[in-house]
Formats: structure tokens, C-alpha cells, sequence
């Protein structure tokens, strides 16, 4: 499945669950209206017979409409709340709620280290930025990905996992939870938190109700009335216990029905992105030959047990409520000719699998299609890279490793660390032009800390010899450390690139793309989610804008400019105007902005008319390739390397 139909599916998905929810919330009306109608029979002194004929009689319509109006209220409250308390702090909130504790990304524990590298190859091979890791202290074999886009995704992993398995089957864990994000199941699974808690809630109340009457209960003895009127209460409270934790039955049913089958099509993905069937194959044998299993012991464990790669909780005679298919069928679909045995032999790393917790090493990583100093993309490489979105291979795999060890390891070190990051940041929107920088770095000396500017001198040099393919990985490795400064450090942050871009009166399309990137990773942007799904047809202007910036990057040839714009708009339903193709950098954030709401299914064509523009050409020369990734990065189109093909 490519990632514009997954991206497609996840969102028909979101729309049953709201019809599912509707049916559920429905049937809780009903079971409420009945149970508080036969309460007021009897709170109305009612003699006689209670038959059926007499409790309709006692239904009327206020009661009915009252009814209605306060559960659906109370649900939909319940679920505006959740889904607000999870907004607000993404895949950090789950994480957190099970005990998790961040991994620094300079951490120097060989097993935290050994994990870091594996989630930092695989998001830099799938384009994406690298998540920040949650380490569970559960001694079960388990991991999740959390959040409702890759801007505030994280990745948790128990310290089971950690323990257990091999660098191989970490990858495959890991390449699991990786297709949960790219294809749109992690912003499913939590809007399921959201519904289920509002469902909930009606439970709780019951619950509320029958322990304010047991703290009566003197009362209830020593006044006939009063007494009368607990267990009127105590009545009201179980019946809407006993409907609330039903509805929470059939909601869980719904969350296991919409999980399994999304399951199966991860662990294919895992293997599609590995080519190594043994690596998730084996992790799930591990599980199985665990004595824990997958179990998680955290409080909250069960309200986000659709979001693990195993199944986290016990299910004893109810496998309804599965969220997971059963191991045995997820292990024969990746390894067909596995003889059926959880073999313990399988139970712990081998012992030079720790070798692997350094940085990837340069020696023996380089392999067909990994791109080299002196060669140059075509324009097969973008149209390959675009076809391999949600999807990267082991070739993708084979780069981000090579990349990775490209880097230059002081850099690398203050891509990690939570204070010389911002300094590692402003070093790469330093001016190659001597009097330009000299300006630039006034400017910073007067708004930075003193600690900072002095390792912005520091970095400088490096940072200015680093070549342009590897400044986005720098900048994707970069910002687990930049998710953790506070708000008034990161709104400084901010306020110091400002200066530096602003320093020479103009704006680079490298300054532009670095600033907004940050800016929309970090959660500085403005919300725009106000501004609804538009279509490709009515997006003329905004593409002209995105395009006219693209097909002036690395050039100033007004002909050649006009022939990268013919050639995107064979891809568009509308012409693109030549006359009209001056570069306007202050109108794309925009523009870019708006494009984001497209439906996914009409990204593919705006995306193909910007590889268009980058090779025109014949050729895509690194710093464009990176460029365009980060643009499409910015329009929720996350793109792997480009490779030479």
C-alpha cells in the first residue's frame, strides 16, 4: 500500500469510528432514559406492579431530550477534554502516563545508545525527523509510537526490549512502529483515546455516585427518607456503572477490531523497509518465550493498549478485547517456514550485537545507490524517492547509516546535546560571505547567551566546510535536544534565528526552508488548523508561489526558470504563469501553509511537479534534493533520500 492511499485510509477509518460512536452513544441514551426512568417510578411512590406498560408510561419527552442532552455532553466533554490534554503535549503525554523517562540524545549508556542509533536511521531514512525515545522500566518486551503527526511523535521502548533483543530485531521493532506513523495509524490509535475516555466517563460517574452514597450511610439507617433517597442514588449510580463500563466493553471492542488488521500490515511494512524477516520474526518469538511476554504493569497500561507492538495486557477468556493478533499468526506471515516453537535459546542479544551501540561506522556501509561526493541525482532519483515514501528500503537504510557516519562527529555531539544545539543551528545559518557573517554574528552576540555565542565561534568553521546533503540529517538529528528547551528558551531560539536571517535584508531559500522547518517541528507555528481541506484545482496561486520558488533554487536563468515551470505544470490541472515567476521566499510559508490541507490523495501530483523543478535539468545536485525534502516535509509529505539510480 503507498502512503498516499494508507495517509487516504487512515482518514475513511477515523469516519466509520465517528459512526461507530454515534451507534454507541445512542444505545447509551437508550440504556439511560431506561434505567433513570424506572428511578423516578420508584422515587414517585408508585404502588403496584411495575410491568412495562406503566414505565412507558412514565417515558415523556423532556425526560427523553434531558437524558440525551446530558450523555451526549458528558461524552462528548469527556472526549473534547482527552483529546485536548493529548493535543497539547502529543506523544510525550502517553509516554509519560506509562512511566516512560525521555533518553537523552547524548546519552552514553551503551544499551540507550544501541537504541538512539537504530530510531535515528530509520527516520532519516524514511525523511522524517528523529523522535524523541521514551525508555519504559517494564520488564515485558514491548514498544509504541505515540502522537498525531511527526512533528510531536515519539517512540517508547521497554527496557525489556532493550535487554533482549538483538540490534536486528530492535530495527524490526522499530521499522513496526515507524509504519504505524507514516501511515497514519498513529493519529487513529489516538483519537480512539479521545472517544473511549468520553464513553467512559459515563462509568465513572456511576462510580462517583455509589461512593457518595456509602459515605451516607449512617443517614441511610437513621432516616427513613433519606435512607429512601440513598438507595434511590445507590440504584442510579450502579445502573450507570453497569452501562458505562458496558459501553467501555463494546468501545474496546471497537479499538481491538480497528487495531488487529493494522497490526499485520505493520509487521509487512517492517519487512518491506528491512528486507530481514528474522528481525521482527524473532522479536516476536522472544515475546512469546518471555516470561513476561509483551505485559505491561503501568496503571494506565489498558487505555493505550492498541498503540503497542505486542499485546500489553493479560486477556484471560476474553479474546474479543485482543488488540493483537495472536503471535503465532503474526510469526508465520513474516517467517512461513518457522517450526512453531517460542525457542528460549532465542532470549537474549548475542554477545557482539553491544559492538553495534556506537556510531555507525563509514567502513563497509557505502552499497549500490547510496549517493557519493562526486556523483549527481537524475530525475529518476526524485520520482523514486517519491514512490518509496512511507516504504523505504534497505537501500534508504544503507544511507542514513552512511550519512550518519559522514557527519562529523563534534557536530554530531552538538546535534545532542540540549545546550550547544542552538549554537549548532545558528553555525548553519552563518553567511559564507565574510562581511555578511561579520554583521550576522554582531547581531548574535547582542540577543544569544554568552555560552552560546562562544560555541557558535567554536562550531563556526566546521559548520561552514559542511557540505549541503548533510545539513538536513544534521538538522533531523538535531532536534529531540532542540523538543526539549523550555518555552521561553525556544521562543529565544527563535528570536536569534530572526536576527541572523535578518542580518542581510534578504532571505535564502536554505535560511527560509531551516527557519520554517524548525519553527513547524518545534510547535512555534501559528495553528492553522482552522483553515480546512482545500483541493489542488483552487490551489493555483500557492503552487505558483512553492514552484517559483524551487525552480529558482541554484539558478538565475530566467529561461531556464521558465522551462522548470513547464514542466510542472504537465503535472497540475492548471497552467503555471511563466511571466509571473519571480521568486516571492516571504509568501511561501503561506502558501505552503495552506497546501498542507490537501487531501492525499492530490499530493502526489504537486509533488511530482516539484521534483519537476529540481530536475529540469538532468540533474539534482544534493542541495536541492535536500531542499525539496524539506519542504515536502513541511507539507506532511515526509520523503526518503535520493538515491543514485
Amino acid at each position: 500500500m503507498d502512503f498516499f492511499t494508507a495517509q487516504d485510509n487512515a482518514r475513511r477509518k477515523t469516519g466509520r469510528l465517528v459512526v461507530l460512536l454515534v451507534a454507541a452513544v445512542i444505545a447509551l441514551i437508550a440504556m439511560t432514559t431506561l434505567a433513570i426512568t424506572i428511578v423516578v417510578y420508584f422515587m414517585s411512590n408508585h404502588q403496584g406492579e411495575v410491568t412495562a406498560d406503566s414505565l412507558l408510561a412514565g417515558l415523556s419527552p423532556e425526560l427523553v431530550g434531558a437524558v440525551a442532552v446530558g450523555v451526549v455532553a458528558l461524552v462528548v466533554t469527556g472526549g473534547l477534554y482527552k483529546r485536548y490534554q493529548l493535543r497539547r503535549g502529543g506523544g510525550r503525554v502517553v509516554a509519560e502516563a506509562l512511566g516512560g523517562r525521555e533518553i537523552p540524545p547524548n546519552t552514553d549508556n551503551p544499551s540507550e545508545r544501541r537504541i538512539l542509533n537504530v530510531v535515528e536511521e530509520m527516520a532519516i531514512a524514511s525523511g522524517m525527523p528523529v523522535p524523541p525515545v521514551y525508555l519504559l522500566d517494564e520488564t515485558g518486551i514491548n514498544a509504541f509510537a505515540a502522537g498525531f503527526d511527526t512533528r510531536d511523535a515519539v517512540i517508547g521502548i521497554t527496557q525489556g526490549a532493550i535487554d533482549h533483543l538483538s540490534r536486528d530485531e530492535l530495527q524490526g521493532v522499530v521499522a513496526h512502529e515507524f509504519s504505524h506513523i507514516l501511515h497514519g495509524d498513529m493519529r487513529l490509535n489516538m483519537r480512539l483515546i479521545s472517544v473511549l475516555h468520553g464513553i467512559l466517563l459515563i462509568g465513572l460517574l456511576g462510580y462517583i455516585l455509589l461512593r457518595s452514597t456509602a459515605h451516607r450511610g449512617r443517614s441511610v439507617r437513621s432516616n427513613n427518607q433519606n435512607g429512601k433517597g440513598a438507595v434511590v442514588v445507590l440504584a442510579l449510580g450502579a445502573a450507570l456503572a453497569v452501562i458505562g463500563y458496558s459501553g467501555t466493553f463494546f468501545g474496546n471492542w471497537i479499538k481491538a477490531a480497528v487495531s488487529r488488521q493494522r497490526e499485520y500490515l505493520a509487521d509487512a511494512s517492517a519487512v518491506q523497509y528491512t528486507r530481514n524477516p528474522a528481525g521482527i520474526g524473532h522479536a516476536l518469538i522472544k515475546i512469546g518465550s518471555h516470561a513476561q511476554g509483551a505485559r505491561l504493569e503501568a496503571s494506565q497500561a489498558s487505555e493505550y493498549s492498541h498503540l503497542y507492538f505486542g499485546q500489553g495486557m493479560k486477556l484471560g477468556f476474553n479474546r474479543l478485547l485482543a488488540t493483537h493478533p495472536p503471535l503465532n499468526k503474526r510469526i508465520r506471515r513474516v517467517m512461513p517456514n518457522w517450526n512453531g516453537q517460542f525457542d528460549a535459546a532465542f532470549s537474549a542479544p548475542a554477545a557482539d550485537d553491544m559492538a553495534s551501540n556506537a556510531a555507525p561506522s563509514a567502513k563497509g556501509v557505502a552499497g549500490p545507490g547510496v549517493a557519493q561526493a562526486s556523483a549527481v541525482m537524475s530525475g529518476a532519483s526524485a520520482k523514486a524517492a517519491i514512490a518509496s515514501m512511507g516504504q523505504p528500503g534497505p537501500r534508504h537504510l544503507v544511507e542514513a547509516r552512511s550519512t550518519l557516519a559522514k557527519l562529523p562527529s563534534r557536530l554530531r555531539q552538538a546535534a545532542q546535546d540540549p545546550y550547544a544545539v542552538r549554537a549548532l543551528m545558528y553555525g548553519l545559518l552563518l553567511s559564507s560571505d565574510t562581511h555578511v557573517r561579520k554583521r550576522q554574528l554582531e547581531s548574535l552576540q547582542q540577543a544569544a547567551l554568552p555560552d552560546v555565542y562562544r560555541a557558535v565561534m567554536s562550531l563556526a568553521g566546521e559548520v561552514l566546510m559542511l557540505k549541503a546533503s548533510l545539513r538536513l540529517p544534521l538538522v533531523e538529528l538535531a532536534l529531540p535536544a532542540l523538543k526539549n528547551l523550555s518555552t521561553d528558551q525556544a521562543l529565544h531560539f527563535r528570536q536569534c534565528m530572526k536576527r541572523l536571517i535578518e542580518a542581510d535584508g534578504q532571505v535564502s531559500l536554505f535560511e527560509w526552508t531551516l527557519y520554517h522547518w524548525l519553527v513547524h517541528h518545534m510547535g512555534l507555528a501559528s495553528n492553522d488548523r482552522g483553515q480546512g481541506v482545500r483541493k489542488l484545482k483552487d490551489s493555483q496561486s500557492e503552487c505558483q508561489v512553492l514552484l517559483n520558488v524551487l525552480a529558482s533554487a541554484g539558478q538565475d536563468d530566467l529561461a531556464e526558470i521558465s522551462a522548470a515551470l513547464n514542466a510542472a505544470e504537465q503535472e497540475l490541472p492548471f497552467a503555471l504563469s511563466a511571466e509571473n515567476s519571480s521568486s516571492d521566499i516571504r509568501a511561501l510559508g503561506q502558501a505552503v501553509s495552506r497546501l498542507r490541507h490537501l487531501p492525499p490523495r492530490q499530493k502526489p501530483a504537486l509533488l511530482q511537479a516539484m521534483a519537476r523543478c529540481i530536475e529540469h535539468s538532468g540533474q539534482i545536485k544534493p542541495a536541492e534534493a535536500e531542499l525539496f525534502r524539506a519542504t515536502a516535509d513541511m507539507l506532511d509529505c515526509p520523503v526518503p533520500p535520493l538515491l543514485i539510480e
